[in-house]
């Protein structure tokens, strides 16, 4: 008789406990019943399973718990019911707050907020050096203030051994008089300084292979949009590329360039950058800096919105509004609103168009709509002129040039410090004149060193 072989087990995944607060006059762009179905969703990527939720409304948060002390009791008897390992709320909680909830539930439940969720998630998914040297410069940045003692879980929590900052561990450094909190943030410090400096060399990298692009004069399309809109999908159905798509949220990190036919035998090159969320911790988008400089400097922007998605608005709306504080309002976009096969009536999406700035109804999934949406960008960077006026000092021939042999040229005036031209350039080419706008700080002081 055949022995049979054990075969390995899958360990069970922990418990969640979600906890959401509603604060009076606080605005986001999800209800708080649809913000904790994301957060759930969140813990499912990072595989949890969520025993249950608790939400409260509030004029402010309690400035001790967060919370109300009846809700503290109330959350505490609810996570011993349902045997919960994990607490995590909705939103960015302080370090004071973390700390007098973790005092208040005990010590055999971990009380984490969002943020740090959504860093576990990144760790997870970060595959090349330079997504986790990213994600463990947000995780150290954000653990940081909130250190209470012996750190060494913080060296797990960034992606396992071999860091930097576990390899002191606080040994040998400590001074007169100095605490081991003071020794342990101390080398934690060193080590964001190591990972900025690390970044810096990618960053310089980033902007060589940028100027690269540029000479080659191909124009740059970024693929932006909420996380799991689907624009890996669609940018391996357009560009027969081999993004890894997982129906998950925050399912690939790194950004991916591919070239793209356009029709008429244009090209252009595209983008696969970091999917969006709502709240998204202000850590993440300072250690994404690199990456999300791929943003900044495309030539156009394609927005990938979920159509079948219940708060599709809302989530374009909320990436919207990262866009503009990143800086990108004055870059052109065009809307992809996606996954029409998932609607019971694919007819639907295209009656809402008009809703979204450019758009074309399509399904990145069976390529439905692809080609209407690819001659619009098509058009949007060949054939789409902006109107423009700017004033360019004398060093900055190429810009000069540019607009001759690109633009249409309506006035050009030469001054001492530089020339005036004012006419129409292709909308792709707008970006690159960013800044430069007759009555721009920056085309100011240039003037002004100019003039000295």
């Amino acid at each position: 008789m055949s022995k049979r072989i054990p075969q390995p087990t899958t360990p069970p995944r922990e418990k969640a406990f979600l906890v959401g607060v509603e604060i009076f006059q606080q605005k986001h762009h999800l209800p708080l019943e649809d913000s904790l179905s994301e957060l759930e969703l969140l813990a499912d990527t990072a595989g949890l399973d969520v025993a249950g939720s608790l939400t409260q409304k509030l004029d402010k948060p309690h400035v001790k718990t967060y919370i109300g002390p009846g809700k503290v009791d109330e959350l505490k008897m609810l996570v011993e019911e349902t045997r919960s390992q994990v607490i995590l709320f909705d939103d960015e909680l302080s370090p004071r707050h973390q700390r007098e909830l973790q005092e208040a539930i005990g010590r055999n439940v971990r009380v984490l907020d969002r943020t740090a969720l959504i860093l576990d998630i990144f760790a997870l998914h970060a595959h090349t050096k330079e997504g986790m040297l990213q994600v463990k410069l947000a995780q150290y940045e954000y653990y940081l203030p909130r250190l209470t003692g012996q750190w060494t879980h913080l060296e797990r929590q960034a992606g396992g051994g071999g860091g930097r900052a576990g390899s002191t561990g606080g040994v040998g450094l400590r001074g007169p008089g100095e605490t081991q909190l003071e020794v342990d943030k101390r080398a934690i410090r060193r080590e964001i300084a190591h990972l900025k400096r690390e970044l810096e060399k990618v960053s310089a990298h980033r902007q060589r292979y940028r100027a690269q692009r540029k000479r080659s004069r191909i124009p740059t399309v970024a693929l932006v949009g909420y996380t799991n809109a689907g624009k890996s999908t669609l940018l391996n159905k357009i560009a027969k590329a081999d993004v890894y798509v997982a129906d998950q949220l925050f399912a690939t990190l790194d950004p991916t360039t591919r070239r793209v036919e356009l029709p008429g035998g244009y090209q252009s090159l595209m983008t696969d950058t970091v999917g969006f969320i709502q709240k998204l911790p202000t850590a993440l988008v300072e250690a994404f800096h690199a990456t999300l400089e791929e943003i900044l400097e495309a030539d156009l922007l394609l927005h990938v919105v979920d159509i079948s998605h219940q708060n599709a608005l809302n989530q374009f709306n909320s990436v919207q509004q990262t866009l503009d504080e990143l800086g990108a309002r004055h870059i052109p976009v065009v809307t992809a609103l996606n996954k029409v096969d998932k609607l019971r009536n694919p007819d639907s999406a295209r009656e809402v168009t008009s809703r979204f700035p450019k758009a074309v109804a399509i399904s990145g999934l069976s390529g439905s709509g692809v080609k209407d949406l690819l001659s619009l960008i098509q058009e949007e960077l060949y054939e789409t002129y902006a109107p423009i006026r700017v004033r360019l000092p004398y060093q900055q021939g190429a810009l000069i040039s540019l607009f001759h042999e690109a633009g249409q040229v309506e006035l050009v005036e030469h001054g001492r410090g530089g020339v005036l031209m004012q006419g129409r350039i292709p909308g792709r080419l707008v970006a690159q004149f960013n800044g430069w706008e007759a009555g721009g700080k920056r085309r100011e002081d240039e003037m002004e060193e100019e003039d000295a």
